[in-house]
């Protein structure tokens, strides 16, 4: 895996597919999507590693946002038509925190119609940009953290901490409404997915100055290993014959297993090598749920 510091005015899958062509690999997949606006931690998986990414998008992920306050767009950023103006309060801090504070927690949102959800076999966006509006369902979703940074007399700085499924656009707008105005997202820049170091990113002109020179090394010094992109899951080793057994498609007993039934579990060998994820099939076994091929370390 490699965790790309994406630029702004690029697509998810424009970054991806350069990253590709810089390692010279056939796979790349990246755990949930970007904005061309957007700038950030973009999770990378590579070969083998595309198998883990639905795994990698459960973590929570960190954001820092700018809302632009007194106008509303199109598509709830900087890039779509003006829809509303509205004046924009006087705003405390204490006044903000206190708006802040409602949306901590499970709450519902609906998601834009400039999203990449699909309703009868057409992403959103497409319909929107047809000048299409549908009607879309609410969905549960988690805001663990909800700060102000920052503060303009007509824009606010803001950091959050939520599950995945959260729109940042949809939360800047509730925000303004709450305030008593309108607003939209001029900026947004992700910090962090869950569980990986913001220290870890790389450029694109990081991997590109490194592809020029042929510096191998320096590409390769930037992957992380397939059983620490899943670190947020319990480690479970298997002996030599469990090992065997589960890359056979066969359950493997393990004494003292303690997880609950469904749960997924980390594998590795003896040795520390990943073997993939797999699931509590019922007390004390393990049934494989997405194996990796051996010798992979993307």
């Amino acid at each position: 895996m490699l965790l790309l510091d994406k630029p702004l005015g690029m697509s998810s899958t424009a970054a991806g597919q350069r990253v590709r062509r810089l390692l010279r690999i056939d796979k790349v997949g990246h755990v949930g999507s970007l904005d061309p606006l957007a700038s950030g931690m973009l999770p990378l998986c590579l070969g083998e590693a595309t198998k883990l990414a639905g795994e990698i998008l459960e973590g929570d992920k960190v954001y820092r946002f700018t809302i632009s306050l007194g106008a509303a767009t199109s598509t709830g950023d900087r890039e779509g038509d003006i829809i509303e103006t509205r004046p924009v309060p006087v705003l405390d801090t204490t006044l903000i925190d206190r708006a802040l504070a409602d949306f901590v927690g499970e709450t519902l949102q609906t998601p834009p119609m400039y999203s990449a959800i699909k309703q009868g076999g057409q992403p959103l966006y497409r319909l929107a940009r047809a000048g299409k509006t549908v009607e879309r369902q609410p969905r549960t979703i988690r805001i663990e953290r909800l700060e102000l940074v920052g503060q303009q007399p007509d824009a606010l700085d803001c950091r959050v901490t939520c599950g995945k499924g959260t729109y940042v656009r949809v939360l800047a707008e509730e925000i303004a409404r709450k305030l008593g105005t309108v607003g939209h997202v001029s900026l947004l820049r992700r910090e962090r997915v869950a569980p990986f170091d913001p220290a870890q990113m790389v450029t694109l002109a990081a991997l590109e100055e490194c592809a020029r020179e042929g510096a191998a090394s320096g590409l390769t010094a930037n992957l992380i290993g397939l059983s620490a992109a899943v670190s947020h899951l319990p480690l479970v080793r298997l002996d030599a014959a469990g090992a065997r057994r589960i890359s056979q498609g066969q359950e493997v007993a393990v004494a003292g297993l303690a997880y609950p039934l469904a749960q997924v579990l980390r594998l590795e060998d003896s040795s520390g090598g990943f073997l993939g994820l797999g699931r509590v099939a019922g007390a004390g076994r393990i049934a494989a749920k997405r194996l990796v091929r051996q010798g992979s370390h993307e």
